[in-house]
């Protein structure tokens, strides 16, 4: 065997490993929002091989003529300067950067998760006055909740939407940070507790796509899976028709003991949703007697809630501490008063 065949073969197998990062789904997905990021990807791995492929290429071959046993190769010992050279060297790179920062900039206002959809698809723009369906997502210990204000149902890991129609996912967390993701539909964007992010994206082909998390949030992280389904109209029509057949009812009380941390969870429909429930998850006041957080925000804007209500605001109602397990909590400390030595010895 020649030794550009045996090269040849050590390469092949040193690039198998790379084959681990392929995806078939992020390469061909079926949401327009994927489908620019999949863009995204491409483009910018093109420009950065422009420099790195070349790169390797001459490394390799100076490597192998200015090799010690070439004696007919040139030998130069005072060469120090080559304006041609140089300018190759810094140029090439400067204007790959140059392209590279201009299509983050772009990419980063068109792909804003936050901004509602312009477009389906590519030469299909949103039609006029479309209204988005929007989709309340709650991440758990360790499930996904979904909620459908609309519709008034839900739905514990699965979740579907009308194809060709701009979803508004609304999304927060229970307990630790995670990730949303589904990668035929979109990018991957954070679920945190006490906040609210959103996600504009689009399905544009039926069918039925996996959704993960993508943020390690605990031991139950490996099977924090769900079922996305994109269906026409009267398929998305009769889904919610289904979750209206369940019969059962997601008030608060059902939603507490669903936030209890369990594993491999299996889909639960749920026919009608409480008023408010995900504005009191977001703060975090879905327990009876409960401040919310506004509220209690709202008093801090205000300058506090004063000594009166300081005890109050530290110490958990006897519900929640007997939900989370919790001792009885000491009084709380706090200062009552400034005063000069003076007064404080009249006092």
């Amino acid at each position: 065997m020649s030794s550009f065949a045996r090269l040849r073969g050590l390469i092949l197998f040193a690039a198998l490993p790379l084959l681990a990062g392929c995806n078939a789904v992020l390469l061909s997905p079926s949401g327009d929002v994927a489908v620019q990021q999949r863009n995204l990807i491409i483009i910018s791995t093109g420009l950065m091989l422009i420099i790195i492929v070349p790169v390797i290429i001459l490394t390799l071959l100076f490597a192998w003529r200015y090799r010690a046993s070439n004696k007919d190769a040139a030998y130069d010992p005072d060469w120090n300067h080559s304006t041609m050279l140089e300018l190759l060297i810094w140029a090439a790179p400067l204007l790959i950067i140059i392209a590279l920062g201009a299509l983050t900039w772009v990419s980063t206002h068109q792909l804003d998760p936050y901004r509602p959809l312009a477009r389906l698809s590519e030469g299909r723009e949103v039609p006029p006055n479309t209204k988005p369906l929007v989709v309340e997502v709650v991440a758990l210990d360790w499930k996904w909740l979904f909620l459908y204000p609309e519709q008034g149902v839900a739905a514990v890991n699965e979740m579907a939407a009308p194809v060709d129609r701009p979803i508004q996912f609304k999304i927060t967390s229970s307990s630790v940070m995670n990730s949303f993701f589904v990668p035929a539909l979109a990018g991957q964007i954070y679920a945190m507790p006490g906040m609210q992010t959103t996600l504009h994206a689009v399905i544009n082909h039926p069918g039925e796509y996996e959704g993960l998390s993508a943020n390690y949030s605990g031991s139950g992280f490996s099977g924090m899976r769900f079922r996305f389904h994109g269906l026409d109209q009267k398929g998305f029509d009769d889904w919610v028709g289904q979750a209206r057949k369940s019969q059962a009812t997601l008030d608060r009380a059902a939603y507490l003991k669903l936030e209890q941390p369990s594993e491999r969870n299996p889909v639960q429909l749920y026919a009608t949703v409480a008023p408010g429930l995900f504005d009191a998850i977001v703060n975090r006041c879905v327990e009876p007697n409960r401040m919310c957080m506004r509220d209690a925000m709202a008093i801090d804007a205000q300058g506090g809630a004063g000594i009166p209500g300081a005890h109050n605001l530290t110490t958990l109602d006897p519900q929640t501490r007997e939900r989370l397990g919790l001792t009885e909590m000491p009084p709380r400390k706090y200062v009552g008063a400034m005063c000069t030595a003076s007064e404080g010895l009249v006092l």
